[in-house]
């Protein structure tokens, strides 16, 4: 007899349909156990936001910086998904009046490191070694030399006399 409507189901459930429903459902945990990293992966960055916000602190003392470009290290912790590495960067860094520039060393044209007055022929610039690539004082690309845009800049601040880097950025040409 059935009362208000409810019936339990009296049939069996065959081994056939039970191995169904189990082998579909540790599948289906297995499946989102190999997906749900991958998920993470793909999402974890946007959800953070990029670092450019931030910035780094040097060893360099803002009052020690001149009108001559000096370099000047810095070391961070990056993280690649599950491995975290620290990273070393350099900045040519120097004083325009009360403006302090920091420079990429790294040349516009194929990636190599550019230093400051190296060459004899042109003194009082960046050179890159590798294909005589060359730059003003300021990170202007010469023209007729292979970099064909000038060099990338640090946003900086300063904190408690030290200088800060945050992330290059490209510049505007002018």
């Amino acid at each position: 007899m059935n009362k208000g409507g409810i019936s339990l189901s009296k049939e069996r459930v065959s081994r056939r349909q039970f191995l169904n429903y189990t082998l579909t459902g540790v599948g289906g945990f297995m499946a989102a156990g190999m997906l749900m990293p991958m998920v993470r992966f793909a999402v974890d960055p946007v959800l953070k936001g990029e670092a450019a916000g931030n910035y780094i602190a040097t060893k360099q003392k803002v009052s020690e910086l001149t009108d001559e470009p000096v370099r000047v290290d810095f070391t961070f912790k990056q993280k690649d998904a599950w491995y975290e590495s620290e990273v070393t960067n350099t900045a040519w860094v120097y004083k325009d009046g009360d403006k302090i520039v920091a420079l990429s060393p790294i040349c516009k044209h194929l990636g190599c490191t550019v230093g400051w007055n190296t060459n004899k022929e042109h003194p009082n610039q960046f050179f890159c070694p590798c294909h005589y690539g060359r730059y003003e004082k300021d990170g202007t690309n010469i023209p007729g030399t292979p970099p064909l845009a000038p060099l990338d800049e640090y946003p900086y601040k300063e904190k408690g006399g030290y200088l800060y880097l945050g992330k290059a950025e490209p510049r505007k040409e002018a």
